[in-house]
């Protein structure tokens, strides 16, 4: 029989060695893009008309398998170390309130919740199963790894952030007072005219409302070089977020193999936490091999 410890590696990102791990998590992936592909083509009348039986048939299929899914990493998770809870069954808990674990499990409520409340309308339900893409994040850190560098400058986010809602306010006030006259249908309030001033400062410019007053033309032209300083401004420190957040932990993970070099062996025990960093860090093999290489080859020049 498996044991928790294992299934908890297996449903976990596999690692190149790991055969098994690589399978479910190829299979899995692909079962989730396969389900997105799906709720797509169901929501073509002509084509969700035609093959109901079989987008039926491959619904129940994918609930089957999320749901065992979800199941197993419960009751895996109670082998999970890394989280910070003593017993089985706290762990057990932070996986089921973990975004993961909210996400596994609104992978499969589309297909409880007509069983529970009855008639339910068929658009929600279908927005529901989409959330189903969310759970390559079991996959993929890409979503950890933004979540995780926005967290690190939250400050820094938090003032850009403000000055985006000053500029929104703003503009969206003065575009009221200055247009509300000419053009009373467009402008006919403040929270209405947000629409105008949203669309204008991301630079979209849908062109569905613009001034026609040139007061308002001139406040219009305002609000987007606002728009391009402050959107350029969040999206920098985004970036710079994420490149310092990778630099960090590659000194990291650095830092600990040269201290495992220092005796010139890396021994099993240090093997392990060395792996363990690496999938902390969502760093690939080959990677940390490299470094592995280098800082070795550094060891040597330096005895010699």
């Amino acid at each position: 029989m498996i044991s928790q410890a294992r299934m908890l590696q297996i449903l976990e990102r596999g690692s190149k060695g790991d055969r098994k791990s690589r399978v479910v998590d190829r299979f899995l992936g692909s079962l989730i893009i396969l389900n997105v592909a799906a709720i797509c083509l169901e929501s073509v009348n002509t084509i969700g008309d035609t093959y109901h039986q079989a987008f039926f048939i491959f619904e129940m299929f994918s609930v089957i398998i999320f749901g065992t899914e979800y199941l197993l990493r419960i009751w895996a998770s109670g082998a999970n170390e890394t989280c910070g809870y003593a017993s089985p069954f706290g762990r057990r808990l932070n996986y089921i309130f973990s975004f993961t674990g909210l996400i596994d499990l609104i992978a499969i409520l589309p297909s409880i919740l007509p069983l529970i409340m009855g008639q339910v309308d068929l658009r929600w339900l279908r927005a529901l199963r989409l959330i189903r893409l969310f759970k390559i994040s079991h996959y993929s850190s890409a979503l950890e790894d933004l979540i995780s560098a926005i967290r690190s400058e939250i400050g820094s986010f938090g003032a850009a952030s403000y000055l985006f809602l000053i500029a929104l306010f703003m503009s969206s006030a003065m575009m009221y007072i200055v247009e509300h006259k000419a053009q009373p249908d467009e402008f006919s309030s403040i929270p209405q005219t947000m629409w105008w001033s949203l669309i204008t400062l991301t630079t979209v410019g849908y062109g569905d409302v613009s001034p026609i007053t040139p007061i308002g033309q001139v406040i219009g032209a305002i609000t987007a070089l606002m728009g391009v300083c402050v959107v350029a401004l969040l999206t920098g420190i985004v970036a710079s977020a994420f490149s310092n957040q990778m630099s960090q932990r590659k000194a990291i993970i650095e830092a600990e193999i040269a201290t495992a070099l220092s005796d010139g062996v890396l021994s099993e025990d240090e093997l392990v936490k060395i792996e363990k960093l690496r999938r902390e860090f969502h760093l690939s093999e080959q990677h940390v091999n490299a470094l592995i290489k280098i800082l070795r080859e550094q060891e040597h020049l330096m005895h010699d």
